[in-house]
């Protein structure tokens, strides 16, 4: 029987869980000391299926800044965050950027896309300052 302690990360909460495989429950597992319906479905998810939200930089071209945040539009499962990373940090964007822009599209064909987290505008040239 799989048995896992975990904190529920749902609410400001913080309970502390016990998540055991149960081929009794309805669901296949049996939560204990969620205090909110939320705690329940969290644990059963990150036993049976647990996914993340990435979140990184990739670099960028012609723009004040050298790197642009970027996060996943969605949860990616979690055995795949490393090879995410990998090719997250291959990429590499040209300003302008607007923030929402999809920046790797469906990555490793997960139907997720990585998208920038920040508008940044290209550099601007200096012009002189004339007394």
């Amino acid at each position: 029987m799989q048995k896992k302690e975990m904190i529920c990360i749902v609410c400001p909460l913080g309970c502390q869980l016990e998540v055991a495989e149960d081929s009794r429950a309805e669901k296949g597992y049996k939560v204990d000391g969620n205090r909110c319906k939320r705690g329940t479905e969290y644990g059963i998810k990150e036993m049976s299926d647990p996914t993340r939200v990435v979140t990184s930089t990739v670099r960028l071209k012609g723009a004040y800044l050298r790197r642009l945040p970027v996060r996943s539009d969605g949860p990616v499962p979690k055995k795949l965050v490393f090879e995410c990373m990998k090719r997250i940090a291959e990429a590499e964007v040209q300003a302008p950027v607007r923030m929402g822009d999809v920046i790797i599209e469906n990555i490793l064909d997960t139907g997720i896309n990585i998208i920038a987290s920040k508008s940044m505008q290209p550099l601007q040239p200096l012009t002189a300052i004339s007394p």
